[in-house]
């Protein structure tokens, strides 16, 4: 398995929200993380910011924001050229999705917990 840079966006402080288990599960399964929350804080020593700063070698955006909040951020994920976006349960974007699509990014609505689970990463 090789590793994929990943943006968890909508990253929580609070440990039992699903975006701060997918920071912790993806860096023990040695994928390198960046991460975008409402705050600045750590989890796990990867650091947390509240804005949208310039990344490098994105593979993959996994989206914990509902489909108000990815407005934002909209522009920014695309400006990264990631090869794969995932939208998580709650995050469905039919919209954006297309978009993505349409761009040629590899959209899935899909659960990152899961996939790290179960081995489709």
């Amino acid at each position: 398995m090789s590793s994929k840079k990943t943006l968890v966006l909508g990253a929580s402080s609070n440990p039992e929200q699903y975006s701060h288990l997918a920071v912790k599960k993806l860096v023990a399964a040695g994928h390198p993380v960046e991460a975008i929350g409402r705050d600045a804080f750590m989890i796990d020593g990867v650091p947390v910011g509240n804005s949208q700063q310039h990344l490098e070698g994105i593979d993959t955006v996994t989206i914990y924001l509902n489909m108000d909040r990815q407005k934002a951020y909209q522009n920014y994920i695309f400006s990264l050229n990631p090869k794969r976006i995932i939208f998580n349960p709650g995050a469905e974007n039919p919209n954006f999705f297309i978009e993505a699509t349409n761009k040629g990014i590899d959209a899935l609505e899909a659960c990152t917990l899961v996939m790290l689970s179960v081995g489709t990463y």
